[in-house]
């Protein structure tokens, strides 16, 4: 049954793309919103345009405590963290918390495909989203949003019973989820986000609520390869998929990679996909995201060919791996999505050329040990930027002669370090901007980031 909203004294906490998606949801049906944000009014400009002609309240500038008052629900937007005074004090009234994502799954009327983990899920996101694209037909249609583009929350109407839903979800959204989609999938758990979480137990409580909530009659996708991912087997409640660069084995269903070509096997026989080389991503990292979509693309039920065609022609999603020009003989490429270390070295190991890596942000209280260890064996110079350039030179330790890589620099702003990648980059070299940092400490998020890298190297010379 949905929820009857009118009347209810409904507080938003983030102004962001998830915060206006449900403010404007939820004045559509007669709640009492309030929009509140920490940043002052002054930075929210636009986002007090956006709300032009809706009865909402705005707050901003602070978390005062009286906002609670009379208080019959918080809506908390993603990168809020939830120990802010404001929901701490709203728990202990018993006020209850949720988000967009949880409202979403109380109100879709039809199947959603949901998609979590470290790394890799905008990629196998955009291409189940391309494989749903050739399968369904009008007038059904497939829809994709969450965590990646636009929330759905605000579209909830217009999604119709024969439709398919297909979400990315992050960490943030699901640690307050009691809802899990029809077809559920971890595809790795590595660390990060631990400035949020704490802990990695947190962190994979935190992504493994994206199947708690399944039951028998629906079903859960793993990837096979990875410890995090794998482990979350003994919570599946329905049937389970998997995904990996090998054969499953003990009557596993799942798909593989084996001769050049993409496999299923659905625990007994096993059936051909398509070549590897439909594949136009770089890295065995996107290699697996495909395996992955494949995987998910089956137990949505979509045929082999519609498998092929989302993924056939796929040149990648803007700011992961993105080629952005061909410099002096040298390939710049925006990987600003790498927001923690494991991310850079997936980055790192789709190249065999000579890497010029640029490195920095925020640290997220994560370890840099052993991006620095395949630093010292793949990359020849290291250009390192924003607050956490300290820190990172520190763990890839002094300049050795003979040795990777064979210099480090260290900048202060992102547009210095550009220049500085320009002085040591050589024909035949690659310049991986992949920073393993987050954004916040010079820019708004990693799409900003990733569009000012393509601005200053495209006015390189």
């Amino acid at each position: 049954m949905k929820n009857n909203w009118s009347g209810k004294r409904v507080l938003v906490i983030g102004a962001a793309r998830q915060g206006l998606a449900l403010v404007r949801y939820l004045a559509r049906r007669d709640a009492q919103v309030t929009l509140n944000d920490q940043n002052p009014a002054e930075r929210l400009v636009n986002t007090a345009q956006a709300l032009n002609g809706l009865p909402v309240r705005t707050v901003f500038g602070a978390h005062p405590l009286e906002l609670l008052e009379g208080c019959d629900l918080v809506c908390v937007s993603g990168g809020v963290p939830l120990e802010l005074p404001i929901l701490l004090e709203a728990q202990k009234r018993g006020i209850p918390l949720t988000n967009d994502s949880q409202i979403f799954m109380e109100e879709v009327p039809c199947p959603v495909i949901a998609i979590t983990g470290s790394a890799g899920k905008t990629t196998t996101t955009t291409l189940v989203g391309r494989i749903a694209a050739a399968g369904v037909k009008a007038p059904r249609r497939a829809w994709v949003g969450g965590n990646i583009g636009t929330p759905l929350i605000d579209q909830v109407d217009n999604i119709h019973v024969e439709d398919v839903v297909i979400l990315e979800l992050s960490s943030f959204q699901l640690e307050l989820m009691t809802r899990s989609p029809h077809i559920g999938a971890v595809l790795n758990i590595t660390p990060n986000h631990l400035d949020r979480h704490g802990t990695m137990q947190a962190y994979t409580a935190a992504k493994a609520r994206i199947l708690d909530f399944q039951s028998e009659a629906d079903i859960a996708v793993l990837g096979r390869d990875d410890p995090g991912s794998w482990d979350l087997r003994s919570r599946v409640k329905g049937s389970l998929v998997t995904f990996g660069s090998q054969r499953p084995a003990g009557g596993l269903a799942g798909t593989f990679s084996e001769g050049n070509r993409f496999w299923f096997s659905d625990g007994v026989s096993q059936q051909p996909l398509f070549e590897e080389s439909v594949v136009g991503l770089r890295g065995d990292h996107n290699r697996l995201n495909a395996l992955a979509a494949c995987a998910i693309g089956l137990a949505a039920g979509f045929s082999v060919d519609d498998l092929r065609a989302g993924v056939e022609s796929f040149a990648g999603v803007p700011h992961r791996l993105e080629l952005v020009r061909e410099l002096n003989g040298a390939r710049w490429y925006n990987d600003s999505i790498a927001t923690a270390p494991e991310r850079s070295m997936a980055a790192v190991r789709s190249f065999t050329e000579p890497i010029v890596l640029m490195l920095g942000g925020r640290d997220k209280n994560l370890p840099w040990e052993n991006l620095a260890a395949l630093i010292h064996d793949r990359v020849e110079h290291v250009v390192l930027f924003g607050e956490a350039a300290g820190l990172i030179a520190q763990a890839i330790g002094p300049i050795i002669a003979g040795r990777k890589p064979q210099t480090l620099q260290v900048c202060g702003p992102m547009a210095d370090a550009v220049q500085a990648a320009a002085q040591v980059a050589r024909p035949g070299s690659v310049v991986l901007f992949s920073p393993g940092g987050t954004s916040y400490d010079e820019f708004k998020d990693f799409e900003e980031r990733g569009e000012h890298f393509r601005q200053w190297v495209k006015t390189l010379s």
